[in-house]
């Protein structure tokens, strides 16, 4: 096994953004083995990447978080692009994850390697009622909390998030929940994290993503939940389908991250970006 390469995954400041392991040759290792080095890591995901036979710039990869394995996760994969890119050169990668194929760019851009990841088709559908209610039962909320405009649903565009809008900025500042009883309600579901958003007035979306299922609170960046949040904006018309926006996320973490985000009107799948920086 190569060495475990750390980067913070959108932002290019060390002190923001979310923490990545990177393994660049996980050849050989067990299920076992990558579980507990990403436990041993302690951050929300490490990927393991092992080159595929002669295919260039093409790994496949799986990624686990301290407690558990997680189909896809995408500040991971943006930490990812940038670790090849720095040792290959920048230009496309393709990562086979486990919920399939994930086009990567990589361009430098006034000395700074940016990461643009294409979701695989993304999927919107309603939340379950009893869901919705037990989520928001966890996390002291209610329905008045909630802007009216947006429509409860579940998006996964890799794995499943509850999207859920609040009204104000202050409802999504005050995040604290029963750590298990919320991880239970989301396993059960089979989501990843929780996609909170506020819509600020600037066209930006401020957004917290609590994650127990992974054994861990929250993440300051998902790269995923960008990406299933723009689908669920698509697909609810609530932006042009080829916007363009970003969300700022882990501001009340104190470390910020940046994720843009770019739809497309000839294509259901999301593209997200970002930078990456060594730790």
């Amino acid at each position: 096994m190569s060495d475990v390469l750390r980067y913070t995954a959108f932002s290019d400041d060390p002190a923001g953004g979310n923490p990545a392991g990177v393994v660049l040759d996980a050849a050989g290792l067990s299920d076992t083995e990558m579980l507990a080095t990403a436990a041993e890591i302690g951050y929300s995901e490490t990927a393991f990447l092992v080159a595929r036979d002669g295919e260039d710039r093409s790994y496949d990869v799986r990624y686990f978080a301290p407690e558990a394995e997680v189909p896809f996760c995408g500040h991971a994969t943006v930490a990812s692009g940038v670790a090849l890119a720095e040792r290959l050169g920048t230009g496309p990668l393709v990562l086979h994850t486990p919920v399939g194929p994930v086009d990567v760019d990589t361009v430098d851009q006034d000395g700074r390697i940016w990461a643009t990841l294409t979701s695989v088709d993304p999927q919107v559908v309603p939340a379950d009622v009893t869901l919705v209610d037990d989520v928001l039962g966890a996390l002291g909320w209610s329905r008045d909390d909630l802007d009216p405009r947006y429509p409860l649903s579940v998006a996964n565009a890799g794995v499943w998030h509850l999207v859920l809008v609040t009204r104000t900025r202050e409802r999504l500042a005050q995040l604290s929940y029963p750590f298990d009883r919320l991880r239970t309600i989301m396993a059960d579901a089979g989501l990843t994290t929780l996609q909170l958003v506020w819509p600020d007035h600037f066209g930006t979306y401020q957004s917290r993503n609590p994650f127990p299922v992974g054994g861990v609170v929250e993440d300051p960046a998902t790269g995923a939940a960008a990406a299933a949040f723009g689908a669920y904006l698509a697909h609810h018309g609530l932006v042009p389908p080829d916007a363009s926006f970003t969300i700022e996320q882990g501001v009340d973490m104190g470390r910020p991250s940046l994720i843009h985000v770019k739809l497309s009107d000839d294509s259901p799948r999301v593209r997200v970006s970002g930078k990456a920086v060594a730790l």
